[in-house]
């Protein structure tokens, strides 16, 4: 047996669903999880400039979740058997409030925004936050349409959001590179 990457099937501007529903691959519901996806690459691109053990965990983690997020926004519930899908829940994201409650508590207080940079893993987390939120924006115009999306989905990606941001400072502390603070007067 053959195992091919290409099945053709999508060159007509369509993709399948979990379920086998076909949809445009303009569709909202791909942009939705088409950009969940993508923030997933930009993680494990994280993923390689990041020291710290535990904070790979978390990284590992949350590209599992994400897929998972993926999974749920590429399934078409109006097929029969679909509900077996795992879905995300109030404890992923306490879990994700937690691990952004632990980096913050060791942070100095903000008295300006912060542009994104510093050393390449901020960089990347301020990439990774960005994508986050438009695969937020994503969802949400998707979900706006009549779909349903689990509210427990649409929390995790906004905290997700928030983590990336505070995981930018504490690598940028970590390898003692200084945050790059707004300077308004420049306007």
């Amino acid at each position: 047996m053959k195992n091919t990457v290409y099945t053709h099937t999508g060159d007509k501007g369509t993709t399948g669903l979990i379920g086998g529903t076909r949809i445009a691959k303009s569709d909202k519901q791909l942009e939705a999880y088409g950009s969940v996806d993508e923030l997933n690459s930009f993680v494990g691109l994280l993923y390689t400039y990041i020291i710290n053990d535990h904070d790979k965990g978390v990284l590992f983690t949350i590209q599992n979740k994400l897929h998972q997020v993926c999974s749920c926004l590429a399934t078409d519930y109006s097929s029969a058997g679909l509900s077996r899908i795992k879905k995300l829940t109030s404890e992923n994201v306490k879990s994700m409030e937690h691990e952004i409650d632990v980096i913050n508590a060791q942070l100095p207080l903000l008295n300006s925004f912060i542009l994104p940079g510093g050393c390449r893993a901020a960089a990347v987390a301020h990439i990774c936050r960005t994508v986050c939120r438009r695969a937020e924006r994503r969802i949400y115009s998707f979900r706006d349409e009549q779909h349903p999306v689990d509210h427990e989905l649409l929390e995790y990606m906004n905290r997700l959001s928030d983590y990336f941001f505070v995981l930018s400072r504490k690598v940028n502390i970590e390898n003692k590179t200084d945050e790059i603070l707004w300077d308004n007067s420049c306007i």
